[in-house]
């Protein structure tokens, strides 16, 4: 007896489904392992970074307030010693403090130093400066 309603004499095949998330799944954890694998190598190297040097700048131009902090911690405000501690007072009503530290300094130690000065609403832009190298050029 043939089935009701069908009309055909022979039943249908179904083409099978492919499922393609198993092999989604492979390239996704392959992927994975490539990141996990490339950032451990990268993270494990130092790296070297070499600050820029301007080369036309004259003292003359630089902004002001210009705060100049030495390798000893000592700072200058626009040539003039400042104590620690008197810098916010020195910088009551100036916006903007420009920072120049010398390149081998410390980073930390300079925010460590800016940090303790407790500055209030003073924005702090970072100034480089002319060096000679040692060619004499």
């Amino acid at each position: 007896m043939r089935g009701l309603g069908s009309g055909l004499g022979a039943p249908q095949k179904e083409k099978p489904q492919l499922d393609s998330s198993l092999a989604m799944v492979n390239i996704v954890l392959l992927l994975i392992f490539f990141f996990i694998a490339s950032g451990s190598l990268l993270a494990s190297r130092e790296v070297a970074v070499q600050l820029p040097l301007t080369s036309q700048l004259s003292l003359d131009v630089l902004p002001q307030p210009l705060l100049e902090v030495a390798m000893d911690g000592s700072m200058l405000l626009d040539g003039v010693p400042v104590p620690r501690g008197g810098l916010a007072e020195a910088t009551l009503d100036e916006p903007v403090l420009h920072v120049l530290a010398d390149r081998d300094s410390n980073a930390i130690a300079l925010l460590e130093i800016l940090e303790a000065e407790n500055l209030i609403a003073v924005e702090l832009r970072l100034v480089t400066v002319h060096r000679n190298d040692e060619t004499g050029s």
